[in-house]
């Protein structure tokens, strides 16, 4: 009987303690998502501003913003095409971390514009923007590169997939239009009359007397069906005189 308490003790102990690892795992993922949630709507809103500052403030002031604006648009595109990526592809570990070394650039020079945007000096600011404009246009362009390095990767993938598709299904086609790959089979010649031969000619070079009718198949004249009647005597023609003896 103890045994058995103990048994159950133990199972309800067990669930307990699954069902607190679980609350706690979703009460993280939610936890998360909201900071997720919030770190965009931030990234959002400071966007927005910057965009607004460009267009509204002019001279050195406008320019920073500018500066901001490009540097996070371009290593945000980046971050999101390399996260894409390389949850489909291993190969691109190495793309992820010298993205990574790159962002690392990207926020300390993001941080030292946010610092300039306050910045009550004005001939100081124009004296650094040359300085901030070379790093911002260096990040940015490796950060294009590598973004559109990953583009040109994944539509030659798809045109390769493409491409055997297409010979896959061509060659389908092919096997369902199996009969137009038979020729039909050709008519038997019809027989032809033989000529005669030389044999089955009638002789008519032969010395003799004549035949009229057919030779047969051994080469013998054949009879005529009726034989010729003698020649009729008619009253008008004379006798033939007996000669003389004397």
């Amino acid at each position: 009987m103890e045994t058995v308490i103990a048994v159950f003790a133990l199972l309800f102990l067990l669930f307990v303690g699954l069902g607190v690892y679980a609350t706690v795992k979703a009460v993280g993922a939610a936890k998360r998502g909201v900071d997720r949630t919030i770190a965009q709507a931030r990234r959002t809103v400071e966007d927005h501003t910057l965009r607004a500052k460009s267009f509204a403030q002019i001279g050195p002031a406008g320019e920073i913003a500018q500066l901001r604006l490009t540097l996070r648009t371009s290593m945000r595109a980046t971050q999101d095409a390399l996260h894409a990526g390389a949850a489909e592809d291993e190969s691109l570990k190495e793309s992820v971390q010298l993205f990574e070394r790159l962002s690392a650039h990207g926020h300390e020079l993001d941080a030292d514009l946010k610092r300039l945007e306050s910045e009550p000096d004005r001939a100081t600011l124009a004296a650094r923007l040359p300085d901030l404009r070379g790093r911002t246009e260096r990040i940015t362009k490796s950060a294009d590169s590598l973004r559109w390095a990953l583009r040109d990767r994944a539509r030659r993938f798809a045109d390769d997939d493409l491409g055997a598709l297409s010979t896959q299904i061509d060659m389908e086609a092919d096997a369902l239009r199996h009969w137009t790959h038979t020729d039909p089979a050709p008519a038997p010649p019809w027989p032809e009359t033989p000529a005669p031969s030389a044999a089955d000619e009638p002789d008519t070079h032969r010395s003799g007397p004549q035949t009229s009718g057919f030779r047969s198949a051994k080469g013998a004249p054949s009879q005529a069906i009726t034989p010729p009647s003698p020649r009729p005597a008619y009253p008008w023609q004379k006798k033939p005189r007996p000669e003389s003896t004397t």
